[in-house]
This record gives C-alpha cells, sequence and structure tokens, in this order.
C-alpha cells in the first residue's frame, strides 16, 4: 500500500460515519403492521405480515422476552435497518434461543418512532430436516420480466479508460473498456454512472488572469468511447475544479477529489450551462435527452461535501436550472444521498421552490433497497422515477464479502425484491479497477467490482447473469417451506417459443453468515407444470463454494500468491471461467405429470434451470 492510499483510507474511516443528519420534516402517522407470524426453521424464523400503506419500509425489532429491550434486527448498514417488505427471515437467532419479534411500519429511513405491532414468540431449531418446495406454473403469466440492473451500473471514474499499466501488470484503460463492454452485452446494461467527471484531471475548468476558461475534450475522449461501447453516461454532477473551489483543501479518495461548494455561484452555473450545451451540441439533442444529470454524490455525508445541507439545496438548485436551461427535457435528479438520506428533505425542497426533479435518486448498502413510491407521493411526485445509482453487498472497500458466493444470492434477491417497485438498481461496481482508496493489492482482495482485475467473473456477475438469462414474461412461481420466500427464493419466466427458465436462490442479507451456514443448506424440490407436452432438455447450471467460483480456482492456482505469475496461469484461470453444470444436461417429458427434480442448496447459492423444447 502507498503512502498516498493509506492516508486516503484513513481520512475515509474516519469521516465515513459521519452523516449531517436534517430532520425538518415528519413522516405521517402510520398503523402497527397486522397479521404478524413468526414461523421458526432450522437456523432462522422467518416473519410475514400484512402491508401497510403509505409505509417505505417496515423495522424488525428482536428481544429475548416478550417485555425485554427490543432491538433492530441487524442487517443492512446501522442507518438502514429497516427491510422494504415482508417477508423477512431472520439467519442471526441463536439454534433452540426463544426470541420475541415486533414489527413497525416506517415513513423514511430514520423513522423510528411508529408504532409497533404486539410480539410473538418463535424458537428456532437446531437441527431436523429442511426442505423447501419451488411450484412453477408456467401457463400463469404475470407480465414481463422487470430487469432494474439494465438501465444502469456503477463505474469507477471514466477517465480510466486512458489509464495504462496497471495492479497485476494489466493494462488498466482496454480492461476496463472491456469490463464495460461486457456489462453492456452480456448483462444487458444501458447506461454507466461515475464520479468525477469535473475532477482536475480532465482540464474542465481553470482560470487565467482571473477569468474561466472551459475545455470539455477530456469528457469527449471519454464519452465518445463510452458511447462506441454502446453505453449512456449517466452525469454525475462533480467534484468540483480546484481553481472554482471555495476551499480546495478538502479532498475525498487518492485521487484528491475536490468536496467544497464553489466560491463563486454564477461561475458553477456557467460551467454545468456550458457543459450541457456542449454535450448536446456534440451528441445531438435527442441522444442526451436519454442520459441523466445527477446532482453531486452523497452531500449527506461528510466525506463528501464540505458544506452545508442548505449549500447543498442551492448547488441542486443551480445546477438543475443551468441543465434545463439548455432543454427542459433533460433529465436533471438528486440527491444521489447516502443510505436513503435527505430524500424528504430534498423533496420538501423541490415542492416548496418549484425546482425540477425528474428523478430521485439514492443509494444502500447490505439490504434490498427500500421502496420510496409512498414517500415520494407524499411530497406531491407520484410516480417519480426511483433511481438507486448505489446499490452493493457491503458499504467497505477491501471486504472479504465483495468476492463471496455470499454476495451473488444477496445480489439475485435484491434485484428480485425490486423488481416492480424502483426504476434502477445500479449495482456498484462494474470492475475491481478500482482506485478510490488505492488500487488492488491482489486479484481477490475484496473489491467492488462485478469483475476482477483480468476481468475474471466473480461470484457476483454470475447471480447477475443468471436473471439476465430469464425469459421474457414472467410466470408464477410459489415457494415454501423452511425459509421460503426471502432466504430461499426463486424466480420463473417463459419465452413464446415454449422454453421455461428459473433462478432460485439460497441467500440471507445476514452478512455475518458470508462464508456459509450449514444449518441454512436446503433441499430443494422443483415442479414445473403449465408446458406444452413433448420433450424438452432440461439444464442446471450452478454457483456456490464449489462450482462457478473463482475463489476457488485461484486458490488452486495461486499457492498464497497475490497475482498470476504469467499469462500461462491467467489462461488457466479463464478456461474455468464460466458458469458450470450442477449434472449434465438430459431429455425430459412434459405430459400430464409435471416435470420434476430435486437438489440440495446450499446457502448460498445460486441456480440456473433452463427448459429448452426439442423439435
Amino acid at each position: 500500500m502507498t503512502s498516498a492510499s493509506r492516508d486516503a483510507r484513513t481520512d475515509w474511516e474516519s469521516r465515513i460515519g459521519r452523516h449531517t443528519d436534517v430532520r425538518t420534516y415528519r413522516p405521517p402517522a402510520l398503523e402497527a403492521p397486522a397479521g404478524l407470524e413468526a414461523t421458526p426453521g432450522r437456523g432462522q424464523v422467518t416473519l410475514t405480515w400484512d402491508p401497510v400503506d403509505g409505509a417505505v419500509g417496515y423495522l424488525v425489532q428482536r428481544a429475548d422476552a416478550p417485555d425485554g429491550a427490543y432491538r433492530p434486527v441487524e442487517v443492512g448498514e446501522p442507518l438502514v435497518r429497516a427491510v422494504p417488505h415482508p417477508p423477512f427471515t431472520d439467519t442471526t437467532v441463536v439454534p433452540g434461543r426463544p426470541v420475541w419479534y415486533r414489527v413497525s411500519a416506517v415513513g423514511a429511513v430514520d423513522d423510528h418512532e411508529q408504532p409497533a405491532c404486539s410480539p410473538v414468540p418463535a424458537t428456532p431449531a437446531a437441527d431436523g430436516a429442511a426442505r423447501c418446495m419451488v411450484a412453477v406454473d408456467a401457463a400463469a403469466a404475470l407480465g414481463p420480466v422487470h430487469r432494474p440492473w439494465r438501465p444502469m451500473i456503477g463505474s469507477e471514474h471514466l477517465s480510466q479508460l486512458g489509464y495504462g499499466a496497471g495492479p497485476g501488470g494489466r493494462h488498466i484503460g482496454d480492461e476496463f473498456a472491456e469490463a464495460l463492454r461486457m456489462a453492456h452485452e452480456d448483462l444487458g446494461v444501458r447506461a454507466a454512472r461515475a464520479h468525477a467527471i469535473l475532477h482536475d484531471e480532465l482540464g474542465v475548468y481553470r482560470e487565467v488572469d482571473g477569468q474561466p476558461v472551459h475545455d470539455f475534450s477530456g469528457i469527449d475522449q471519454i464519452y465518445d468511447q463510452l458511447l462506441e461501447i454502446g453505453l449512456r453516461p449517466i452525469v454525475e454532477i462533480g467534484f468540483m475544479p480546484r481553481d472554482l473551489a471555495r476551499d480546495p483543501s478538502k479532498t475525498v479518495f487518492e485521487y484528491d477529489a475536490i468536496i467544497s461548494p464553489p466560491r463563486d455561484w454564477e461561475r458553477w452555473e456557467s460551467l454545468v450551462a456550458d457543459l450541457t450545451a456542449h454535450l448536446v451540441d456534440r451528441y445531438g439533442l435527442e441522444e442526451v435527452r436519454t442520459w441523466g444529470f445527477e446532482v453531486w454524490n452523497e452531500a449527506n455525508l461528510e466525506v463528501f461535501w464540505a458544506g452545508t445541507p442548505e449549500e447543498y439545496l442551492r448547488l441542486y438548485d443551480v445546477t438543475a436550472r443551468a441543465v434545463k436551461g439548455v432543454d427542459a427535457q433533460l433529465p436533471v435528479g438528486g440527491p444521489a444521498s447516502a443510505a436513503a438520506g435527505w430524500l424528504d428533505l430534498f423533496l420538501e425542497h423541490a415542492s416548496s421552490t418549484g425546482s425540477p426533479v425528474d428523478f430521485l435518486s439514492t443509494h444502500t448498502y447490505g439490504n434490498a433497497p427500500l421502496d420510496l413510491r409512498a414517500l415520494a407521493a407524499r411530497h406531491g411526485f407520484p410516480g417519480l422515477p426511483l433511481w438507486w445509482t448505489e446499490w452493493g453487498a457491503h458499504a467497505s472497500h477491501f471486504n472479504g464479502a465483495h468476492d463471496s458466493v455470499w454476495s451473488a444470492a444477496y445480489l439475485v434477491r435484491g434485484m428480485v425484491s425490486a423488481m416492480g417497485r424502483l426504476d434502477a438498481l445500479a449495482y456498484w461496481t462494474v470492475s475491481d479497477h478500482f482506485e478510490e482508496l488505492g488500487r488492488a493489492p491482489s486479484l481477490l482482495h475484496g473489491g467492488f467490482g462485478l469483475l476482477s482485475v483480468g476481468n475474471l467473473r466473480k461470484p457476483r456477475w454470475w447471480g447477475l447473469w443468471m436473471l439476465e438469462q430469464l425469459k421474457e414474461e414472467r410466470v408464477a412461481a410459489d415457494v415454501t417451506g423452511d425459509g421460503a420466500g426471502d432466504m430461499v427464493d426463486a424466480i420463473a419466466s417463459r419465452s413464446p417459443d415454449g422454453s421455461v427458465t428459473v433462478v432460485v436462490w439460497n441467500g440471507t442479507a445476514d452478512v455475518t453468515k458470508s462464508i456459509g451456514e450449514p444449518l441454512l443448506d436446503r433441499q430443494v424440490e422443483l415442479t414445473v407444470t403449465g408446458i406444452p407436452t413433448g420433450r424438452y432438455e432440461l439444464r442446471h447450471r450452478r454457483l456456490d463454494e464449489r462450482h462457478s467460483n473463482l475463489n476457488g480456482a485461484w486458490a488452486a492456482v495461486s499457492q498464497g500468491r497475490d497475482w498470476p505469475d504469467d499469462e500461462d496461469e491467467w489462461a488457466e484461470l479463464r478456461r474455468s471461467d464460466r458458469l458450470q453444470d450442477l449434472e449434465p444436461p438430459a431429455t425430459v417429458e412434459a405430459g400430464d405429470d409435471p416435470i420434476t427434480m430435486t437438489f440440495e442448496m446450499p446457502m448460498p447459492a445460486v441456480s440456473l434451470i433452463e427448459l429448452r423444447p426439442i423439435a
């Protein structure tokens, strides 16, 4: 680790937890959820309850006695303990120890004062058979498959496209471009959202003899290449150019991104307006109308904004006015907040001032995104597009959970949870070519990327790739049994040619189980009905500790080394870089009886099961 990396990491860790709390808005009173049930199973308790109108999520609390001290079940970030909907499987329990649960609805991420329902008891089991049944009815259509990962993916700053040699002796620019291309071609992603488009590295703004000089040639090179790949930019407007910063000493990351407000608001507005007009001139108005202009990044964290909340709102107003001054149909939004913060503050401000908002954006890690539809509606923005422009398994850098199979099951669970209730869920990030707190020290180092340095597919890539294999139309998949509906769940789909694709997973949001937990392993019985009579090829591919797992492939090669020694070792890793069959493909007959298969499903694991008609 370089001294610059060490300094950046120390600074980050000292400030990342400092949220700027602003509570000027109190959410409306919500009813306590009715119908709470706690069903114990082996190593877990699964909770269900009736949804509450106006809720964005639900705070699940647990105690060791009915009148004990109730505390939130620890999932997700400390400030985002609420879950978006039932059911919820609690795997943080101790088998054999009785517990009591209560649940309250929340109207905002920090709304912990709503009434809770009456507590219910449960005692998780320490042993016994644990089975789940997945019943797919391919004749029961539910509508098109929603794919919230397609609108955008997170990316390290795009100036990396011009970089040379980097970690492991790999060429950063070439591999970074290829990673973005893979996301577009293999995952269906349409746009990339990245930091630092106004960083001084690109020479966008300087002052000569006291006068502003704008130069967008560096941005042109980046966006030209991105569009050639097939991706559009989500233009995150930040950080602050040095010559325009009120306090250029306020920075974040190893590359010294300046987090200060502008010292001259008119010059900031002129910069944004000129950049927007330049993009329209270069790429065409109809093209740029399909992009998005997001104002700053996580200003509710001290580490990303050296101004006040009021100054951020001013920044938003000035920036939005500059963008809309070029064309009223260019989409602009925010607040791009951490941990779903400042959303009421932001929309209350926009509602009272008339400042334009075309999408609401925020971030979270470690939990499925909250359901923000009711929050937007109560401020007068029903149907406002909801963009989660950062989402991931864990918020910390260099954390082994990022490389684990657990994070793949987490990703699948969260993406399916998000279907139909938000517009974009951008996984953070596409590649381990990433330098916020220093570059990759080894091949598997707990990096945020779906792809490693060298563009080897990490488990999370395979989780998202399996979801992308779903067919056009979603069909019914009823899951019952021990931990069903949250920990163990499934999504099924069909295509007009009669093919059926099912993704089944066993996973929990409980990061303490990221290396697995035998008590949570399950046997799964899958049945498929509602398909035309005939012969089908049945293929079952699997991601788990022993299948399709880069960790195991690298362990077999590395002998404790940080990087492959030569191209032969890279080639060996690429040969195993595929989604492996759990068992050989087979031919099955569909008739009066359902197609049935039984298999073991460790926790964590994800299965892709495909039925293709044989002509």
